[in-house]
């Protein structure tokens, strides 16, 4: 008799937790609308909202990386850099804007790669380029983003040995060697 309604109480219960509704998937493209607005609470909100989400929100948010409006760029490479590894699939438009006419994006774009660590792997070879951006930051977050990728940035060395030699910014390029030789 106990075996038996042991059962029961157990069927009864998966029963009933299979019966719950799953909570709804979040409205990517409410989110993206509240992300642009210019009240930085709603904004902020859904940012945050954007990075709970993770990979699902990067197709909304790389159309925001390409759009004409600066601050649209700039809270979408925003929202990427709080994704981290997540938002790899923005790596082919943020390359393109290491090269942007605009300091402040490519400046943003070497931070959310920076964040994206080996996941950013494909972005080596822009990194390595944007080791001689004419801004020191640019070639900072560069040089951090790389030693972020590890071994796999291993043909960055040579740039970044150079790097070395020449910048103000040596401890950041030195730095950026030791994570990629690992431990000797």
């Amino acid at each position: 008799m106990r075996s038996s309604s042991s059962l029961l109480l157990a069927l009864c219960l998966g029963g009933s937790l299979g019966c719950r509704p799953r909570p709804a998937e979040p409205d990517v493209g409410a989110l993206i609308e509240k992300l642009k607005s210019p009240d930085p609470a709603v904004s902020g909100e859904a940012n945050l909202a954007l990075i709970r989400v993770g990979e699902p929100a990067v197709p909304a948010l790389v159309q925001m990386l390409q759009a004409e409006d600066r601050r649209s760029r700039r809270i979408a490479v925003t929202t990427l850099w709080g994704l981290g590894p997540k938002g790899k699939a923005a790596v082919p438009v943020l390359v393109v804007m290491l090269s942007d006419a605009e300091t402040e994006m490519r400046l943003a774009a070497a931070m959310a790669l920076d964040n994206m660590g080996p996941a950013a792997s494909k972005a080596i070879p822009a990194l390595i380029v944007a080791l001689r951006d004419p801004e020191g930051e640019v070639r900072q977050w560069a040089a951090k983003a790389l030693g972020k990728m590890g071994p796999a940035a291993e043909s960055a060395l040579p740039a970044l040995y150079r790097a070395a030699k020449n910048d103000s910014l040596r401890p950041t390029m030195e730095e950026a060697i030791r994570l990629i030789r690992g431990p000797r």
